[in-house]
């Protein structure tokens, strides 16, 4: 039997993307976000009109999509409640997210030099695409929020992931990362507890995850 629950989030799972991009003073700023999708060498950016890395984008025209594997949720958690932006908003601030520069550090990555654009690659992820925006689409239904467009300009693979003597990615060796409702999974299995879940006020999983076991 379906119900009409009146859902407030429609986040179904989706791969999460930790965008690199230049802020002004020439420093990296790095954002974990999920909503993304990709068609032929484009890829579409949902992301909020106040976040830091839309400034970035509207300014520099570039950016990195690098892509975390499953294991790698602690990291993104690290910089789940940070901001780039110095002045929080309400909304941010409710949420308990605060002020960090140095998001790089304080994830524990490395920065590693792009070729082709200014941003720079998170070495750690081991599907780099280095980008530059193409267009800027408002969303008639959330003012708050755009659609950046981005040509991928070349994209870095680890070579494992590679299907021998292809162009292709192994699908059975490329374990995503995969934000759903706020929550992160890999390999259809929750992989790591939620500061996000948390400061948004998600609703505890059926089966939560012990943070003793991540």
């Amino acid at each position: 039997m379906h119900v009409v629950p009146g859902l407030k989030v429609l986040y179904f799972g989706t791969p999460v993307v930790l965008i690199s991009s230049r802020n002004e003073d020439g420093t990296a700023n790095l954002a974990p976000m999920s909503s993304a999708w990709w068609l032929g060498q484009s890829c579409v950016l949902g992301l909020a009109n106040s976040h830091q890395t839309t400034a970035n984008l509207l300014r520099e025209r570039e950016c990195v999509l690098n892509l975390p594997s499953s294991s790698m949720a602690d990291a993104v958690d690290r910089i789940a409640l940070v901001t780039g932006t110095p002045v929080l908003s309400d909304f941010k601030a409710e949420r308990g997210y605060r002020y960090e520069p140095d998001k790089f550090s304080l994830a524990r990555l490395t920065e590693q030099a792009s070729e082709l654009v200014a941003p720079p690659r998170v070495a750690e992820c081991p599907i780099q695409l280095e980008c530059r925006l193409i267009a800027v689409h408002p969303l008639a239904g959330n003012p708050d929020c755009s659609a950046f467009e981005v040509e991928v300009l070349r994209a870095h693979v680890e070579e494992q992931l590679v299907i021998p003597g292809t162009h292709y990615i192994d699908p059975l060796g490329w374990d995503p990362l995969i934000m759903k409702f706020c929550e992160f999974f890999g390999g259809g299995r929750n992989v790591h507890p939620s500061g996000l879940a948390r400061g948004w006020k998600m609703p505890k999983l059926r089966h939560q995850l012990d943070p003793a076991s991540s």
